[in-house]
């Protein structure tokens, strides 16, 4: 197993851990993790890379060993672009010239498609491992947003504790069933520490369960990738349950015509594999972001 290097980068008064793989002078691939999940869960990735490579991965803030932005335990609120501009200030300080490879499973891959639409000159390639944005939502729908919000702001959120890492590692399985037991207790120790009462708890601020008050428009998030220049592989599962669950009742064609807004995408589909692609098939990953990337 290849270990990383930790950094603490400060941005805008937030403390970010980084986990740095590799050396300074190989080509380097910036990785983004997805919801709820940490910068390790990409080590299975690296260490399936054939090629010498430095690979850069922040946990996002409210994730893992970053800052919490608010100091009461689950009473603040997360603004997506605030990642975006997080990302901008981790390649400011890591590649300040020059263009990137830019790698993100989940929330991340949204956010790099989004940075790679905001900061086309600054993005070489993209990576997109099971990014596919949100379903559409529609005006009437912002009331009942906006009262969800308010509701969740009167008390802060909570997060389930464990007993102890091999409950962590339970969890893991249970939400991924094909995560084999060693992956899932090398990810339990770095998804949860434990904690002044003996139980374990997600290295996650309670607050990212928080409904967002603003609503998710389609229209606008296609006119910021119809501005990307950069190359886009799209790496999705073999009828991927995540996709089903967004796309809902609208057919999946009409669901993915969205990515059709990026001027150079194509598309990777993995078997025996489930949203998290880079857990349950990391050497088909590394290859297909060794080749688009080299």
């Amino acid at each position: 197993m290849n270990n990383p290097q930790s950094d603490f980068v400060t941005v805008r008064g937030v403390k970010l851990h980084v986990r740095r793989w590799g050396h300074s002078d190989a080509p380097t691939l910036f990785m983004l993790h997805g919801w709820m999940d940490v910068s390790a869960s990409f080590q299975f990735v690296v260490d399936a890379l054939g090629g010498d490579w430095q690979v850069i991965a922040p946990d996002a803030r409210g994730f893992g060993l970053s800052d919490w932005p608010v100091a009461e335990r689950g009473g603040g609120h997360y603004w997506f672009h605030d990642y975006l501009a997080d990302l901008e200030a981790l390649l400011d300080h890591y590649a300040p010239t020059g263009q990137v490879n830019l790698v993100g499973h989940s929330m991340g891959a949204n956010v790099v498609c989004l940075y790679a639409g905001a900061r086309p000159e600054r993005v070489r390639r993209v990576v997109d491992l099971e990014g596919f944005g949100l379903p559409p939502a529609r005006p009437g729908e912002s009331p009942r947003r906006l009262a969800a919000w308010l509701d969740d702001m009167r008390e802060p959120a909570r997060l389930k504790t464990y007993e102890t890492l091999e409950e962590v590692a339970a969890r893991l399985m249970k939400t991924n069933p094909r995560l084999a037991p060693a992956r899932a207790r090398f990810l339990a120790q770095h998804w949860a520490r434990r904690g002044q009462d003996g139980r374990y708890m997600l290295l996650a601020d309670p607050a990212h369960k928080h409904h967002g008050p603003l609503l998710y428009r389609p229209d606008e998030v296609m006119a910021v990738w119809s501005s990307v220049t950069a190359k886009v592989l799209h790496v999705e599962a073999v009828a991927s349950p995540t996709l089903a669950m967004l796309a809902g009742t609208i057919p999946l064609d009409e669901y993915k015509a969205r990515f059709k807004a990026f001027p150079d995408w194509r598309e990777k589909l993995i078997e025996d594999a489930g949203h998290m692609v880079h857990h349950d098939q990391p050497e088909q990953v590394a290859a297909l972001i060794e080749a688009f990337c080299a």
